[in-house]
């Protein structure tokens, strides 16, 4: 392993080779992974470009037309193309800064603070200096790129210096070499991947659109003569445990806060402890986090255990699971309001305020409703539990073909079913 030595400003400076898992690598290793595949210097192959943030005491320079890509966009969308940002900025903006518009098709990888995080340009777009941004040439395949980095966040992260803030600085970025067999292949490679993403994006949809229209007729049908119950009447709110003290490290996930949305990362927890029914998780329970981020959520992962400051909500009889849903999603605006006044470091709901009276569909209506909102309820858990799966796929294939181990043909047969 080559030692890193300190430019001019503090700023690293590479020397020798330093080589990530598959097909990444900060200097050229020699040896390509596979027969057909080679080590190329990035920075041959595609321009480097930076980003800026224009100043924010000009208001004249923001909530423009230009989309302009900030951490928050990448570590949201990691791994996809995005056609739009959460923050614009003007063209007085883009004129009176270092920011670039960059085409579509521009890879950008975070460099700072959450650093490994990749995106893709769907439209031009400008980003901030916490990006370095590659426009591809001919003979390299963006989407290629876009996979070999996704794929190798955590050798990137490893590019990293510092202390307070990890900081892949430009020396590193400009001797970044990737190993890629020849144009036929890198867009075989991309295609056969970007076929799974097609179809993960189209589950993703579907389940959006069956839970937006189920909660519009579930509002609809609350409004017309509705009656006040307390939520707390409706379902049981069991609190889980701390699973994560002396966890084994092994057996099924513990959901935190941070896993109840996201699943599992890098820091998710695993405990092959045995426990009751009330504190596991599977495919369409519902949760909701209590404590920090609240949140609800439909569970569509495997049985996993439920960790402390989330609820297993277990409806009573007769009341539908996507009706505890919905309404735990119309309180929320409310239950996080007043988690936001607890002088704590965290805030949190107390139960006495699950006793708030929420106005429900009355209860000759629950089963013709169930009957037809139910039905979008499972379509939404069919297409989640989908997407998941080609996700798998996807994620158990792509170091396999970057580097060369697996060839296109082969996986082609893997993938055909699945799409």
């Amino acid at each position: 392993m080559a030692r890193v030595a300190t430019a001019t400003g503090g700023r690293p400076a590479t020397t020798g080779v330093i080589p990530g898992r598959w097909a990444l690598s900060v200097g050229n290793p020699g040896t390509p992974t596979a027969p057909g595949f080679e080590w190329v210097r990035l920075s041959d192959l595609a321009r480097l470009e930076s980003g800026h943030t224009p100043s924010r005491n000009k208001p004249e320079y923001w909530d423009g037309e230009i989309p302009w890509v900030g951490i928050r966009d990448a570590t949201a969308n990691h791994g996809r193309t995005i056609h739009s940002t959460k923050q614009a900025i003007s063209e007085l903006g883009l004129a009176n800064s270092s920011a670039r518009l960059l085409p579509a098709g521009t890879v950008c990888l975070s460099r700072t603070a959450s650093v490994g995080y990749v995106v893709t340009m769907g439209v031009p777009m400008a980003t901030s200096q916490d990006f370095v941004n590659w426009i591809c040439g001919p003979e390299l395949s963006p989407r290629l790129l876009h996979y070999i980095l996704m794929c190798e966040q955590e050798s990137v992260r490893r590019f990293a210096h510092g202390t307070t803030h990890q900081t892949v600085y430009y020396p590193e970025a400009k001797a970044f070499h990737v190993c890629i067999p020849g144009r036929p292949e890198q867009d075989a490679i991309a295609a056969l991947l970007g076929a799974l993403d097609e179809k993960i994006v189209v589950n993703e949809r579907i389940a959006t659109a069956a839970d937006e229209l189920r909660m519009i007729q579930m509002e609809a049908a609350a409004r017309e003569d509705p009656a006040l119950v307390p939520l707390s009447s409706l379902a049981s709110f069991v609190n889980g445990r701390n699973f994560t003290k002396d966890a084994s490290g092994s057996g099924r996930m513990v959901i935190r806060i941070a896993e109840v949305g996201s699943g599992p990362g890098a820091s998710t927890v695993y405990n092959d402890v045995e426990t009751s029914e009330q504190h596991l998780a599977r495919p369409g329970d519902v949760l909701f986090s209590w404590s920090g981020t609240l949140k609800v959520a439909r569970w569509c992962r495997p049985e996993a255990l439920i960790n402390q400051h989330i609820f297993k909500v277990v409806p009573n009889g007769g009341v539908p699971a996507w009706m505890m849903f919905d309404l735990i999603a119309g309180e929320l605006p409310a239950f996080r309001a007043i988690a936001a006044d607890k002088a704590t470091t965290m805030g949190h709901i107390q139960r006495k305020h699950l006793d708030k009276s929420v106005a429900v569909p009355k209860r000759e209506l629950w089963g013709s409703l169930d009957r037809s909102l139910g039905v979008l309820w499972n379509r939404a858990l069919v297409a989640d539990r989908e997407a998941l799966a080609l996700a798998d796929l996807r994620d158990t294939l792509l170091p396999k073909l970057i580097s060369g181990e697996l060839r296109v043909k082969d996986a082609e047969r893997l993938v055909s079913g699945a799409v």
